[in-house]
C-alpha cells in the first residue's frame, strides 16, 4: 500500500515489476480512458456519427446470424434447410 501511495496511483492502476541486473524496478501504471486514448491510432476513415454505426453494427449481426442458422442442421428434421 506503502508504494502506490509513493507513487500516487489511484484504484484500477497497476504496478509493473522489472528485474534489472540484481536492482528490481517498480513502476506505476495508470489506468487509462477511452477518452485518453481518443488519436492513439490513426484513422483509416472519416467517423460516420453513432447512428450508421449502430445501425452498421446491427446489419453485420443480423446477416451473421442468418449465416449461423443457415449452417445449423434443423432440429425437428435434422437437415439443413431449416
Amino acid at each position: 500500500m506503502e508504494i502506490r501511495r509513493e507513487l500516487d496511483l489511484q484504484p484500477g492502476d497497476e504496478l509493473v515489476f522489472r528485474l534489472q541486473g540484481s536492482e528490481m524496478l517498480v513502476r506505476g501504471l495508470r489506468k487509462r480512458s477511452l477518452v485518453e486514448l481518443r488519436g492513439a491510432l490513426p484513422a483509416t476513415r472519416p467517423y460516420p456519427g453513432r447512428d450508421e454505426v449502430r445501425t452498421e453494427v446491427k446489419r453485420a449481426l443480423a446477416r451473421r446470424l442468418v449465416t449461423e442458422r443457415k449452417d445449423k442442421p434443423s432440429v425437428e428434421t435434422g437437415d439443413r434447410d431449416g
